[in-house]
């Protein structure tokens, strides 16, 4: 008789354990499930808002002056340079294998431009070495016609950048180098090119990271503010680089692929087993 009640008590025992732990389950997964889907609020994802409303606001982002011509030119950077003039056996001196310029592809442009050494010189042909310290593209125009003026007085240049690009980092759909198309685009041209910016990259704190002449400058962007567009910060140019970082959501292990409908049937099953267990 005495083992039968030890044994009893040791069922009831268990089964109070079992009542205990299902119950600190599913305690935890309520608070789980209300932390995560309150941590992150709309604020914090919802592109170009107007925070200008908000009181205490003061905007961050001075007067846009000027969107084109801002690129200074970097070693390294590739110039299709295409000289026109009024006499075609002139233009084919300096134009040797591309004398129609629109017949030439895209994938054919790098094997006729021009790559700026360590020493931002150009070798041009019959020219020698043009350099192009601190030159825009108009700078490099201006620079390239004058030294062609010995050559011939009525040319015309076309200069386009041909490797324009710039680098995505971190929480993006897309990382790496990416190609622009044009010398600057706007960012969030750029972010619809990386891909956009993942649920948990921190849209208020984007670093930009721009190479100059004096040295890399960095800077931050709020992409949930609209007053961005009317900025010098809304454009990026050829070799920025952009960088996302992570919420802290991400950092705790949380991603895209995390399931708040899983855990909601898990929670779901150990309710039922409580009260069939009661």
């Amino acid at each position: 008789m005495d083992n039968l009640l030890n044994r009893t008590k040791k069922i009831i025992n268990f089964r109070t354990f079992l009542l205990l732990c299902f119950r600190t389950f599913a305690f935890s997964c309520l608070a789980m499930i209300l932390l995560l889907s309150s941590c992150i609020p709309q604020k914090q994802t919802v592109y170009l808002q107007n925070l200008s409303q908000k009181s205490g606001y003061e905007n961050p982002y001075g007067e846009l002056d000027g969107i084109t011509n801002k690129y200074k030119l970097r070693p390294n950077d590739q110039l299709f340079i295409h000289v026109s003039t009024s006499n075609t056996r002139y233009s084919e001196y300096f134009n040797s294998g591309r004398n129609n310029s629109s017949n030439i592809s895209t994938q054919n442009l790098l094997l006729f431009s021009y790559i700026i050494d360590d020493e931002m010189n150009i070798d041009f042909p019959f020219v020698g070495k043009i350099n192009l310290s601190g030159c825009t593209i108009t700078d490099a125009k201006e620079r390239i016609l004058k030294s062609l003026h010995y050559f011939l007085s009525d040319a015309q240049i076309t200069i386009r950048l041909y490797n324009a690009s710039f680098i995505a980092l971190g929480e993006f759909g897309r990382t790496g180098r990416i190609e622009m198309g044009k010398e600057q685009i706007t960012i969030f041209e750029a972010v619809a090119l990386a891909g956009d910016i993942k649920f948990y990259g921190k849209k208020k704190k984007v670093m930009v990271t721009r190479p100059t002449p004096e040295g890399a400058i960095s800077y931050f962007v709020d992409l949930t503010d609209r007053n961005i567009l009317d900025s010098e910060q809304y454009y990026i140019y050829n070799n920025d680089l952009i960088y996302v970082r992570p919420m802290k959501a991400r950092a705790w292990g949380i991603g895209e692929t995390f399931s708040f409908g899983f855990l909601g049937s898990v929670l779901a099953l150990t309710i039922s087993i409580l009260a069939i267990t009661k």
